[in-house]
Formats: C-alpha cells, sequence, structure tokens
C-alpha cells in the first residue's frame, strides 16, 4: 500500500509554473531566424543585385564566362538571350541566366 500512496503523492504533486511568458520562449527563436537573415539571406540578395546589374550592362564586343566555363564574345544582344562567338565562325546562343561573370568589357 506505501508504493500506491507514493503514486498518488507525486501525482498530485503541481508542476513548477513556467517562468518568463511567451516572450521568454519566443525570444530565442526570433534571434536565431534575424542571424539567419544578416548572415545567409541578406548577402545573397546583395550579390543577385550585383549579377542582375552586370547582366544588364554587358553589351556587344564584351567578353563573358557561361556558368559552364566556356569563354566568349558577345556579338548579339537579344531580350532574353546573348549570341556569344566562341571560335572562329562558331555563334551558340546562351539565356541571360547561363552568363557568369564579365571576363572584361570592350575596349579594354
Amino acid at each position: 500500500m506505501p508504493l500506491l500512496f507514493d503514486a498518488f503523492n507525486f501525482l498530485a504533486q503541481a508542476a513548477p509554473a513556467p517562468t518568463g511568458g511567451l516572450l521568454g520562449g519566443m525570444l530565442p527563436i526570433v534571434l536565431l531566424f534575424a542571424a539567419m537573415y544578416f548572415l545567409m539571406i541578406a548577402p545573397q540578395r546583395k550579390k543577385q543585385k550585383a549579377h542582375d546589374a552586370m547582366l544588364k550592362s554587358l553589351a556587344s564586343g564584351d567578353e563573358v564566362v557561361t556558368t559552364g566555363g566556356i569563354y566568349g564574345q558577345i556579338t548579339n544582344v537579344k531580350d532574353d538571350r546573348f549570341v556569344l562567338r566562341i571560335a572562329d565562325n562558331v555563334k551558340v546562343e546562351v539565356g541571360k541566366s547561363f552568363i557568369s561573370a564579365l571576363a572584361r568589357k570592350a575596349g579594354e
């Protein structure tokens, strides 16, 4: 019987009241998301804006590098793609999003 009374006494004990409330529990999660934004999302947005600005500034005669590693010279700019000359008498149309870097501006 004493074991049964011990079990009842254990169950009858009140749980300790939570301290800090809702704000104390949510603050670490909010800080985690803020740190994630400033360490990961904001730099990626800045890099994407710089890439978009570079794509808008490209013109005929510029030498570029594609995401596949092909170097070429822009011969024509269309709405959604560039025409690249990658060798003598070899022209390739490449989507604007597949240009990764500017190798050299025309006239430099």
